[in-house]
């Protein structure tokens, strides 16, 4: 499912109330009071926030893929989508040195980012790993100016993303899917 992020245009400025936290929107920047696990207290409960590829083993984070549901991926196709994304963060948890959180976007680097491959490690979901990942991916495209951030969802999960400003289809706008099969149908 389609969802895009509530700040679709620059505005001049923008306050809005998100869980006790006041998150303030500018065309120039962007500024959040708080995460709600800080860098620090990620580190003491033994993560480590990564923003690059470096050091990513692949496979382990194919593994992750696959203990959410989705397919086994090829390793070399992984690399290459990563080397294609604008922004990615990971959390690798420092006791087994293996990626146990994960998120990605790619557009344009200007107007529109589409956000990718959100996931969180089973054995580690419900401690908010998945929210401290969005919150920054998030944090980050608004720096960089990007208002239009859109993200595919299983239904299942989208009360996830609900709190982090995230809506189903907003002013009617409904994301589509190319179907080959759809290009043989005679009118």
């Amino acid at each position: 499912m389609l969802l895009r992020g509530i700040i679709s245009t620059p505005l001049p400025s923008l306050h809005l109330k998100k869980r006790n936290r006041n998150v303030c929107v500018s065309a120039q920047t962007t500024s959040i009071n708080k995460f709600s696990i800080s860098d620090q207290e990620l580190e003491s409960r033994g993560f480590i926030l990564r923003r690059t590829i470096s050091d990513l083993n692949l496979d382990h984070l194919n593994s992750v893929f696959v203990a959410v549901g989705f397919p086994r991926r090829d390793p070399e196709k992984i690399r290459l989508a990563l080397e294609h994304t604008n922004s990615l963060l990971w959390i690798e948890y420092k006791r087994t040195q293996k990626p146990v959180a994960f998120a990605r976007a790619t557009g344009d680097d200007v107007f529109n980012a589409i956000v990718w491959d959100v996931v969180v490690d089973p054995s580690f979901q419900g401690i908010g790993l998945g929210k401290a990942v969005m919150e920054r991916l998030i944090e980050e495209l608004l720096a960089k100016g990007i208002y239009n951030i859109a993200l595919y969802s299983e239904p299942r999960v989208l009360g996830f993303y609900r709190p982090l400003g995230f809506v189903a289809d907003p002013d009617g706008i409904r994301g589509m899917v190319y179907s080959r099969k759809n290009i043989y149908k005679k009118s």
